[in-house]
């Protein structure tokens, strides 16, 4: 007892400053900092949700919820292993759609274009830098997009360019040249890995590009009413170009998408042009 009271009374002798302030904590704070839960938008679909059979989660829906952008979600984007085998984009999509029962593949490419915009939106902001060909010079320049200036086309020019929509939900419209009758359907997330994976294999292989064509045999479902993919892909290779650039054109119109042309001033040659948006790397790497 005699040692502890010479240690106390030591010990009150050389500390004579006021015992330190304890700080308060509020347990409700931190637990709101360690619980944050990510922010969700809800996007618009271009389709509003029209061409989905019946089965589909998004059918007669106008919108899509998603998660917004995390630090982990950035893991996705620097993932080596993802960007080889090019889904990354696909993986990150996935993984920010609260309705765990949708397929990325599934999705419409207009709608999975426009929650592509969105995410990016909302992680890094609108204003979209990138480096873009002058058509005319055909120099390269930096330029800055807003991507919140993009446009929703819902396919509503469909009746104004004589197309119909049949009972399987597919376009048919008649070309002019040719006075041939077209089919074609709206593609999805898997036709477009499809049409990338066989535009990488020629590139591989050092094989002419044949990317319009790919896509022509791709989303046209009949010619004349005739489905054969033979008969199909002879009609396609010996169409007129003027029957091309109408199927083009139409298609583009009547298909639910996001427009993603802009008006950009070369800083070059400083003419003014209208250009697609590029979404290159910058698009989700941005610095």
């Amino acid at each position: 007892m005699r040692n502890n009271e010479e240690r106390f009374n030591k010990a009150s002798e050389i500390n004579t400053d006021p015992p330190p302030q304890v700080a308060v904590t509020n347990p409700q704070t931190e637990d709101a900092a360690l619980n944050f839960v990510a922010p969700t938008d809800f996007v618009e679909l271009p389709s509003k949700g029209n061409f989905y059979p019946s089965e589909h989660p998004l059918n007669g829906q106008g919108h899509i919820e998603i998660r917004q952008m995390t630090a982990k979600d950035e893991d996705i984007l620097t993932s080596s292993a993802l960007l080889k085998k090019g889904i990354a984009i696909e993986r990150l999509l996935q993984n920010l759609i609260i309705n765990r029962s949708i397929n990325i593949n599934k999705l419409l490419v207009g709608d999975k274009n426009a929650i592509l915009i969105k995410a990016r939106i909302s992680a890094y902001g609108a204003n979209y830098k990138t480096k873009v060909q002058c058509p005319v010079c055909t120099q390269y320049s930096e330029n800055e997009f807003n991507l919140s200036d993009v446009i929703i086309n819902n396919g509503h020019d469909a009746q104004s360019k004589d197309v119909t929509m049949n009972e399987n939900g597919n376009f048919v419209f008649s070309l002019p040249k040719s006075e041939v009758s077209v089919e074609v359907k709206l593609l999805t997330g898997e036709d477009e890995k499809k049409l990338t994976i066989a535009t990488e294999q020629r590139r591989k292989y050092n094989l002419p590009e044949t990317g319009w064509t790919d896509q022509l045999k791709t989303f046209i479902v009949s010619v004349n009413d005739i489905t054969d993919p033979a008969v199909i892909d002879r009609f396609i290779d010996n169409m007129p170009a003027s029957d091309s650039r109408h199927l083009r054109k139409v298609y583009t119109e009547v298909v639910p998408n996001v427009d993603l042309r802009q008006n950009i001033i070369c800083g070059q040659c400083y003419s003014e042009s209208e250009l697609e948006v590029p979404l290159t790397a910058d698009f989700f790497w941005p610095n």
